[in-house]
């Protein structure tokens, strides 16, 4: 490593877009839209994941000695911890409570984005060691509690653990794609009770609508509008201030719209009632938010979950996923799968408490996966 330097940016728009791409999203990997360049920059220069909203950019850039990028790791300090879909609230209040202080942390993931992909990102290993060996430093360097890593793929859990950083696990309801080239071949898996109650379910939820799939020149300024109304529905009715601004929206339909998929209903007087923002990789369809302007049974369940099957299966991707928690995925086809945390704690005691709880919770969790696996529709299940 003496010919590799890791300097820490406060933006990404220091960074050339090709040669972030580069190491995000290499050539033979698979395509991740939430580790570009395009998607991580709107969410800064729109002011959605910035200082002010508690999200302070500190990424890490690894460099060889003629200054050209070979690796990176998205890097934040937190404020707080909302936006993560890792709930350590436990945690910040026991060393709260005992004098400590939990904010500010460090938190490597893609913000408000729950999905599982690569996060130290370089092809070598040696320059992933370094990265990981940095961030644990800038632990130490920027006054911070611990180093939070959200839903990194199998590898990068792998190194993390033998770095010291604790694992934690969860689940998420996904669905994959064993082969169905139609949504009736997926349909044909399941018990026949379950098959005719979904076939049931979005007879009734496409009644007296139009459902589209709009995706890179399909989408217009108009449907962007529409959409953000209705995700401002959805966000303040759950966590009371939506996380993205319109800016964001904006950016995104300008950079990336080529990795979009909108999934939108109108009613009968062509009137849109209801939208489903999804993002493209190159092995699987990762949907995000949804909103509606008129409540319809089942409509979210359409626009959310089976569309998503379908145009996943037409794409022939490997699988959707939908996002953290809700068990009534479950019914329409995506299974409970593990998912995974790693955090390296500053503070001895809190880190060995931190360590005794997930001894505790990981083989919890493993049961509840396998009873909610005895739940699924499919015929083996």
């Amino acid at each position: 490593m003496a010919d590799i330097r890791v300097r820490m940016i406060e933006r990404l728009a220091e960074v050339d877009p090709a040669a972030w791409d580069a190491v995000a999203n290499p050539a033979g990997a698979a395509f991740d839209p939430f580790l570009s360049w395009a998607y991580l920059d709107a969410l800064e220069t729109s002011g959605s994941a910035v200082e002010e909203t508690g999200w302070a950019p500190r990424h890490l850039l690894a460099e060889d000695d003629h200054g050209r990028l070979i690796g990176a790791l998205p890097l934040y300090v937190k404020s707080h911890s909302y936006g993560e879909y890792v709930f350590d609230h436990g945690w910040a209040n026991a060393i709260e409570r005992a004098g400590g202080r939990y904010y500010p942390k460090l938190l490597t993931g893609v913000p408000f984005t729950p999905a599982t992909g690569r996060r130290i990102l370089a092809a070598d290993p040696d320059i992933r060691a370094g990265l990981i060996r940095a961030a644990r430093q800038a632990v130490r360097q920027l006054g911070a509690s611990s180093w939070h890593v959200l839903f990194p793929y199998e590898d990068g859990r792998a190194e993390l653990a033998e770095a010291g950083l604790l694992k934690r696990q969860d689940i998420q309801f996904i669905f994959e794609n064993d082969g169905y080239e139609t949504y009736d071949a997926f349909l044909a898996a399941l018990s026949s009770r379950k098959r005719k109650a979904l076939k049931k379910e979005r007879a009734a939820a496409q009644a007296g609508l139009t459902i589209e799939q709009l995706n890179g020149a399909d989408l217009t300024e108009h449907h962007w509008d529409v959409f953000f109304e209705c995700y401002q529905d959805t966000g303040a009715r759950k966590w009371g201030a939506p996380y993205l601004n319109r800016e964001f929206f904006r950016l995104i339909h300008e950079r990336m719209a080529k990795d979009i998929l909108l999934v939108m209903a109108k009613d009968e007087g062509g009137r849109y009632i209801a939208a489903a923002l999804n993002f493209i990789g190159s092995q699987a369809l990762f949907g995000r938010y949804w909103g509606c302007l008129e409540h319809r049974d089942n409509l979210h369940f359409e626009l959310c979950y089976h569309q998503a099957i379908d145009f996943a299966l037409e794409r022939a991707l490997k699988r959707v996923e939908a996002g953290a928690q809700g068990a009534h995925k479950l019914a329409r086809g995506y299974r409970p799968r593990l998912v995974y945390s790693a955090h390296d704690i500053v503070h001895e005691d809190l880190r060995a408490a931190v360590a005794d709880f997930l001894e505790q919770e990981r083989p919890a969790v493993e049961a509840e996966r396998v009873a909610l696996e005895a739940e699924t529709p499919y015929k083996n299940g």
